[in-house]
């Protein structure tokens, strides 16, 4: 079923959400967008071909099943609450709020009736979704062990609450940065244009000991675009480890396995496909399968796309695809690791109101 989304918002991430929602018109529609400066309202609406409103009570929201608030994080909570009564699902950009006391105003207005949901599309990345897939699917044993090196602050945190499988549970948190100087890679609008050292800029780590589970919060400030910095993902468990799309294990006591993830792409030599991801492979079975097929989107903006449909579907019934709640235990994770690399001490967390 086709969902209809509306956009607040003219930034950035805006118009990456217009850009994804373009690609796949027979799963996403665009009603308009509420960007409050008339200039930019005006270029919005040309490059983008929709409908612009100069403020949330403007916006008409009749059939629209998700509004996508892209905000600035110190103007998001107002902006959600405006959307209150008016019917649609709201999808919170990340992060929902700035520190715990606007988290929790977030989950006053969710307990008044509010529908929000948040824009956290990491797990949903084809190749982190496959990798969780396999940590949950039995074939490493009891997981306890992850180290993930994907994405930064609350989105690394959301991986690697996933591949351990943990919810709220408590943790007690020890970390550090550490500079980490690195040639200047490209960035969000090209490649760069001279040789540059960048050299404030560092790698964070944290250790969180859940009692049972243990997971390692590893990220450099400039690994999103740089070439000279990689993503990784390590889930141990007791009858096994996968590292990146490497999985070792048994076979049986006296036979070691080795398999691989493999990426399935349309669009290489020889094949005129056209250019898209078909998925995921392990062992001959799809661990991913791109619903998203010939739309030529890179693995984020498939998780974006992937977000955006499950928020529509759960405007209409469906289940929440990335309750509020989760997304503030994110966040509040992350503001401890942060706690704990500028203190330089143990941070223990406790549970919070959102918990439940």
């Amino acid at each position: 079923m086709l969902t209809t989304v509306a956009l607040v918002g003219a930034g950035y991430r805006s118009h990456t959400f217009a850009r994804v929602i373009a690609a796949v018109p027979d799963r996403l529609r665009l009603a308009g967008a509420v960007v409050r400066d008339p200039e930019r309202a005006s270029e919005f609406a040309a490059e983008h071909g929709t409908t612009t409103w100069g403020s949330v009570a403007e916006a008409d929201l009749d059939g629209v099943d998700v509004v996508v608030v892209a905000v600035p994080g110190s103007s998001s909570a107002t902006v959600i609450a405006e959307l209150k009564d008016r019917g649609p699902v709201v999808l919170a950009e990340t992060p929902p709020g700035v520190d715990v006391a606007q988290l929790d105003a977030l989950c006053a207005l969710e307990r008044d009736g509010l529908r929000i949901q948040v824009a956290e599309q990491y797990h949903l990345e084809p190749l982190i979704a496959a990798q969780i897939s396999i940590a949950r699917s039995g074939l490493l044993g009891t997981v306890s062990q992850a180290q993930v090196a994907v994405s930064h602050g609350y989105h690394g945190v959301s991986v690697l609450r996933r591949a351990l499988g943990i919810t709220f549970e408590d943790a007690e948190i020890t970390a550090t940065r550490i500079p980490s100087p690195v040639r200047l890679g490209p960035s969000r609008y090209g490649d760069p244009e001279t040789e540059t050292m960048v050299t404030e800029t560092y790698r964070t780590l944290a250790w969180l000991d859940f009692g049972d589970r243990h997971g390692t919060f590893d990220f450099d400030d400039q690994q999103y675009r740089n070439w000279a910095r990689s993503p990784g993902m390590l889930i141990r468990g007791t009858d096994g480890e996968l590292r990146d799309t490497e999985v070792r294990r048994f076979l049986d006591p006296r036979t070691p396995l080795v398999s691989r993830l493999e990426r399935v792409a349309a669009g290489g030599p020889g094949n005129h496909e056209g250019m898209f991801l078909r998925g995921y492979t392990f062992e001959g079975a799809w661990r991913y399968a791109n619903p998203y097929l010939r739309a030529r989107l890179a693995e984020d903006e498939i998780a974006i796309a992937s977000i955006l449909e499950a928020t529509g579907e759960h405007a209409r019934g469906g289940p929440a695809p990335y309750p509020l709640a989760e997304a503030a235990q994110d966040r509040y994770l992350d503001l401890a690791i942060q706690r704990a690399a500028e203190t330089g001490e143990k941070v223990r967390t406790s549970r919070q109101s959102w918990a439940g």
